[in-house]
């Protein structure tokens, strides 16, 4: 509908807050396409390529060098980096430049190789793909794009609270949902002597921080709650009604932060607890 700007805007946000980390950057968006740009030289390009490929919401990315808008630029913008084979592809988004993109793959193709008369042009199965992009700010020459998060910007598909446990199973789930769009705030059950892991369980965390980029950990101590089922309830009860204690506390901590939604790792039949009568248990304690 006409909330692609919405989108843009909270991926913009989202890639400008990365990037501080490594220097000082522009970044907006034309066309549908991140620019990321650095502005001095002390700008930690490496270090920014790397952490872009988390960046969910983004589907590819390319190390660009940019030029003016002109054949004899382009062309001393390129390098073909000692390929056996390659051939050119243009795209001519700028449409008052004068070339169309078959006559810009062409003329530059041709330049190239004439100055480089070891290397094959070879337009179906290239070792090298130089791609040249004529845009609206300048002309940009690059090499094969690599993948990147996918998803959806973190932030546009609203805020849910993970039960975090020590598993790797609920943290790919904060992991799935955070790449459709979900902002993810998590809470941890610590019951201290009975479970010693806490600095395993953040760093689990840590982990989809990588990806969701910045996380809230609300760590709840759990230990007399406990305490209480195991001296008041049967004991073929406990790890039901804890469960239920657990995604109480966490709806409640949820609606204080402003969370529409609980994620827990729960598969059916993983584990002997998990199953369907279970589960539909567990969840019923909560709206």
């Amino acid at each position: 509908g006409a909330n692609k700007r919405q989108f843009e805007n909270r991926l913009r946000h989202n890639v400008r807050r990365r990037m501080e980390p490594f220097g000082n950057f522009d970044v907006y968006i034309l066309q549908s396409t991140v620019y990321i740009q650095p502005m001095d030289d002390q700008a930690d390009l490496d270090g920014a390529w790397e952490a872009c490929h988390n960046i969910f919401g983004v589907v590819s990315l390319c190390r660009c060098r940019p030029c003016e808008k002109n054949v004899d630029a382009i062309y001393d913008a390129d390098d073909l980096d000692m390929a056996e084979s390659f051939k050119v592809e243009s795209k001519r988004s700028d449409k008052a430049f004068p070339l169309t993109s078959i006559a810009l793959s062409q003329e530059i193709g041709g330049r190239l190789a004439e100055a480089h008369p070891n290397c094959l042009v070879d337009v179906h199965h290239p070792a090298y793909t130089v791609y040249v992009e004529v845009r609206d700010l300048a002309a940009y020459v690059h090499g094969p794009a690599e993948p990147g998060a996918g998803g959806l910007p973190t932030g546009v598909g609203g805020r849910g609270m993970c039960l975090l446990s020590g598993g790797i199973d609920s943290p790919v789930a904060a992991y799935m949902m955070a790449r459709r769009g979900m902002e993810i705030e998590c809470v941890h059950f610590f019951s201290y002597p009975y479970t010693s892991q806490l600095a395993k369980d953040l760093e689990l965390a840590r982990l989809v921080t990588k990806y969701c980029g910045r996380m809230t950990v609300n760590v709840v101590p759990f230990t007399e709650i406990q305490e209480a089922i195991r001296d008041n309830c049967p004991e073929e009860y406990f790890t039901l009604i804890m469960r239920r204690f657990m995604m109480e506390i966490s709806q409640r901590i949820g609606r204080n932060d402003g969370c529409g939604a609980l994620i827990t790792g729960e598969n059916l039949g993983q584990v002997a607890s998990q199953t369907m009568e279970a589960m539909a248990v567990t969840g019923a304690v909560v709206d």
